[in-house]
């Protein structure tokens, strides 16, 4: 605890766990709850496997009595998770959402119970079992506690409509459980961050529709109809008029799962038109049917608009790893470096296009960034037979370069007695699970898009995949981004990026250039 230059640091708790999430009691006293993990390390275990993540809410007191250099009090331990991976703990935007609330009721999320929700515990809380507050078939993501702290805002993609899987609405829970929780939003559009003021009469939070980008509103707590703010901030030329709604479409994957996506199609055009399948990034993510709560996501629907305008079908899929339909749907077996058994959701989108009477199967590409990147190159390497063309922007394409499956682990596993088949195993699967297996199949036409200053997917993994495919002699194109990084700081870096994916899509489809917007 910092309290001013002149004073020592005070040290709550010294270990070898991983503490963080530091949130001090509602009225302000000496109590702080935090979340514990344990300090990494132990026996490797393979990385083929997935291992729960366990953690537990602490509470220690920060007291003003404990002088520097005696020992603190003891802590409190208000509640730990199983040990399943169910248990583990939650890792997406939010994340527990831990809040301290009024009549010393703790908050978190947890997956518990399959879906991430809320849960309430009061402290102190050793050994009591912690009241679900949002039960039901959806997740829990943006988090805010009313001033008094007797309420919880919270968004969650659920509503009337069933197509609301695929959006965000706002709604209100006691934090003690007493009554269900209520709806403060509905309809087509997307809410999220909320904020109630500080005489709790009104709400803020983030609104967009399938026309309109982000912008804050307002509405009454006690009920009454939002009001849109800075509308007139957005410019003239905004072609908000111009703007499709996407259609939600559902389909089987190869083994069953059902898989959500959003078709973006405008009025006229080819009887048989050309049709792109869109990943997104992450892969902890979810495309909704409006713009996206995401800066990135937000930019990349408005790009499927674009490319919808230019006269293709998009197909945005929301793939396994990904939120929105449960833990196991988030958390498959075998996918990523595991075995990319994630692919087989994008195998199905691009068969499903195929198959639609209004594309021409032989005109099917795909485009993505970061791990939609990645999945992009898996597919137009494995499958060029349904995957014709494809913008890459900045993917993963060799996992063991990337760190997944790194040396030192591999030494580590071999030293701790892992054996060499073990070892070999790890290596065929992490190498099969990279685009760069599949090099030897590649047939179809790729731009490659990556910034140069990226720190979250080495520039070299599109150096070296470059490489790879022009010594087979295929197609390959590509645009470096000077001094931009892997989210894209610049919005001039957002429209080439969008305007090069467009008009590779032209040259590659409809035989002509497109003209830049």
């Amino acid at each position: 605890i910092f309290t001013d230059p002149t004073q020592p640091l005070k040290y709550l708790s010294t270990s070898t766990s991983r503490d963080s999430q530091p949130v001090w009691s509602l009225d302000a006293g000496p109590e702080i709850v935090f979340v514990r993990q344990p300090g990494r390390g132990g026996t490797p275990r393979s990385p083929l496997l997935q291992q729960p993540a366990p953690w537990a809410i602490m509470i220690a007191t920060a007291a003003e009595s404990f002088p520097p250099g005696t020992p603190p009090p003891p802590l409190v331990r208000s509640w730990n998770s199983g040990t399943k991976l169910v248990d583990s703990i939650p890792r997406f935007a939010g994340g527990t959402n831990l809040r301290w609330a009024a009549d010393d009721h703790i908050i978190f999320t947890s997956y518990q119970d399959g879906w991430p929700h809320l849960y309430s515990i009061q402290h102190p809380g050793a050994g009591g079992a912690p009241e679900l507050l949002t039960p039901g078939a959806f997740m829990v993501e943006h988090v805010t506690l009313t001033p008094d702290g007797r309420s919880i805002i919270y968004s969650a993609n659920i509503g009337s409509d069933p197509n609301d899987i695929d959006r965000r609405h706002l709604f209100k829970v006691p934090v003690n459980g007493a009554s269900p929780p209520v709806p403060l939003t509905s309809g087509t559009g997307l809410e999220w961050a909320p904020v109630v003021t500080a005489d709790g009469q009104f709400l803020a939070y983030l609104h967009s529709t399938p026309q309109r980008s982000p912008l804050p509103a307002v509405m009454p707590m006690a009920g009454g109809r939002p009001r849109v703010i800075a509308a007139d901030r957005l410019p003239p030329t905004f072609p908000s008029t111009q703007l499709i709604t996407p259609e939600p479409v559902i389909f089987k994957s190869a083994d069953g799962v059902d898989v959500h996506a959003q078709l973006f199609k405008t009025a006229g055009g080819e009887a048989k038109r050309p049709a792109l399948v869109y990943v997104h990034g992450g892969p902890q993510r979810q495309m909704l049917l409006g713009f996206h709560y995401m800066d990135y996501y937000a930019n990349d629907y408005a790009a499927n608009q674009y490319l919808a305008s230019r006269g293709f079908i998009v197909l945005s899929v929301n793939y396994r790893l990904g939120i929105g339909y449960g833990h196991a749907f988030h958390f498959p077996d075998a996918a990523g470096a595991r075995g990319a058994a994630e692919y087989r959701d994008v195998v199905a989108a691009g068969k499903l296009l195929q198959a639609r009477a209004d594309v021409d199967p032989a005109r099917v590409g795909i485009w993505g960034g970061s791990y939609g990147g990645y999945l992009t190159a898996l597919a137009l390497g494995r499958n060029s037979e349904i995957f014709a063309a494809g913008v890459d922007i900045h993917g993963v394409h060799n996992w063991d370069r990337q760190g997944r499956a790194a040396p030192d682990m591999k030494s580590a596993m071999a030293e701790d007695g892992i054996t060499e088949a073990d070892l070999k195993q790890l290596a065929r699967v992490t190498f099969e699970s990279s685009p760069v297996s599949s090099v030897g199949t590649w047939k179809s036409p790729v731009l490659l898009i990556h910034g140069d200053d990226d720190r979250n997917v080495e520039f070299h993994q599109t150096v070296d995949l470059e490489q790879r495919l022009l010594e087979k002699g295929l197609h390959v194109e590509t645009l470096v981004i000077p001094d931009d990084i892997h989210d894209f700081l610049r919005f001039q870096s957002w429209k080439t990026v969008t305007t090069a994916a467009g008009e590779f899509f032209e040259r590659q489809f409809l035989k002509r250039r497109a003209v830049s917007q």
